[in-house]
C-alpha cells in the first residue's frame, strides 16, 4: 500500500522548497505577447524543474512513501486561448524535462496523478462547459504524455468527479470525445453532495472508479467497510491495477478524536464535514481507512505529505 499527497511538499518547518508557480490571468494579458512568453516559459521551466527536484526527494523515502499528485499549475494557464498558442513556440523546448521527470518517477516506482478542478463538468448541462472541461483533461493528459504516460490503462491517474446534471449519460458522451490516451488515464471519483459511489459506479466499463470515503460518510453518513460489495465493483473497473482510494476527515474541532462520528449526533450540517484537517487525529478513522489493503491511499489533508508521514508512522506502530 502507498500512500501519497496532493501538489506541495512541505519541510519539517513548513516551507516548500520546491514550489509549482503560476501567475493570473490579468497579469499575463497585461503584457505584450513577448513579455507573455518570457513569463509563461520562465514559470513552466521552473515547475518541472521543481517538480523533479520533489520526485527526488521522494526516491530517498520508502517505496510506500513514493506517490504524488502534481499540481495543475505545471504548465501555467495553458489552456487560456491567448497562452496555448504561444506555448506551441516553446513546448519542444521542455520536452527532456519532461521526459526527465518521467524516466524518474518510473525507475522510482514513484506513482503519480493529477486531479483537475471541480469546474472541470463533463457531465454539464452547458456544451460550453463541457468543451472546457474536454480541454483541461486534455491539457493534464498532455503533460502526462510528454512524461511518457498514457500507453497502458491507469500507468498514470486524472481524477474528475462526474458532477453535473447529465448524471453518466452527459459523462459517458464527453468521455467518447476524449484523446485514447485521456481515456486510459481517467479516473472518476464519488463526491459529497451529488454523485454517489452507486452512482460512479455507472462507470467502471469506461474508467477506473476512486473510492473516496470520506465523501460516502459525509454523503451517505455511512462508513463504507472492505467487504462491501460495491468494494469489489471499484477493484475490478481497475482491470489489475493497483486501484486508489481517497482518505480525508473532517476538520479539527468538528469530530471526536476518537470513534466514529456520527453527523446526527453531532448536529452540524454536510457542508461544515465536507472541509478536510490539518493532521490524521482520529485512530479510529485511520484503522479504517488503512483496513483497505488492496488499495493505494491519496491523503487530502492540509499538511500534505508531513499529515501523510504521520499516517505511515502509526501504521509501521501499529503493524
Amino acid at each position: 500500500m502507498k500512500l501519497g499527497f496532493a501538489c506541495k511538499y512541505l519541510t519539517a518547518d513548513l516551507k516548500q522548497p520546491f514550489p509549482l508557480k503560476a501567475t493570473t490571468r490579468k497579469r499575463f494579458l497585461s503584457l505584450n505577447n513577448e513579455q507573455r512568453t518570457l513569463l509563461i516559459y520562465e514559470l513552466a521551466k521552473n515547475n518541472l524543474v521543481n517538480l523533479f527536484q520533489t520526485l527526488e526527494q521522494l526516491a530517498l523515502l520508502p517505496e510506500d512513501l513514493r506517490m504524488m499528485r502534481i499540481g495543475s499549475d505545471l504548465l501555467p494557464l495553458y489552456t487560456v486561448p491567448e497562452a496555448t498558442d504561444l506555448y506551441q513556440e516553446f513546448l519542444p523546448d521542455l520536452y527532456p524535462l519532461f521526459i526527465k521527470c518521467g524516466d524518474f518517477a518510473r525507475s522510482n516506482n514513484i506513482r503519480l496523478s493529477f486531479h483537475p478542478g471541480q469546474y472541470s463538468v463533463l457531465a454539464s448541462e452547458d456544451e460550453s462547459v463541457v468543451i472546457r472541461a474536454i480541454e483541461d483533461v486534455e491539457y493534464h493528459a498532455l503533460c502526462a504524455k510528454l512524461m511518457g504516460y498514457g500507453r497502458t490503462f491507469q500507468d498514470f491517474k486524472i481524477n474528475i468527479h462526474m458532477n453535473g446534471r447529465k448524471g453518466f449519460t452527459g459523462f459517458q458522451q464527453a468521455f467518447g470525445k476524449l484523446s485514447p490516451e485521456a481515456r486510459l488515464m481517467l479516473t472518476v471519483e464519488n463526491d459529497e453532495i451529488s454523485c454517489s459511489l452507486d452512482d460512479v459506479l455507472q462507470a467502471k466499463a469506461l474508467c477506473a472508479v476512486v473510492l473516496d470515503i470520506h465523501h460516502h460518510w459525509v454523503k451517505e453518513n455511512e462508513f463504507i467497510k472492505p467487504d462491501d460489495p460495491r468494494i469489489e465493483k471499484v477493484k475490478e473497473s481497475w482491470r489489475g491495477v493497483q486501484p486508489v482510494l481517497h482518505y480525508s476527515i473532517s476538520q479539527e474541532g468538528l469530530i471526536p478524536e476518537e470513534g466514529f462520528p456520527d453527523q446526527a449526533a453531532l448536529g452540524l450540517s454536510k457542508m461544515k464535514f465536507r472541509s478536510h484537517s490539518d493532521y490524521y487525529f482520529n485512530n479510529t478513522l485511520n484503522d479504517w481507512a488503512l483496513s483497505f489493503v488492496d488499495f493505494d491511499i491519496m491523503c487530502e489533508v492540509k499538511m500534505k505529505n508531513l499529515a501523510r508521514d504521520r499516517l505511515y508512522q502509526y501504521r509501521q506502530a501499529s503493524q
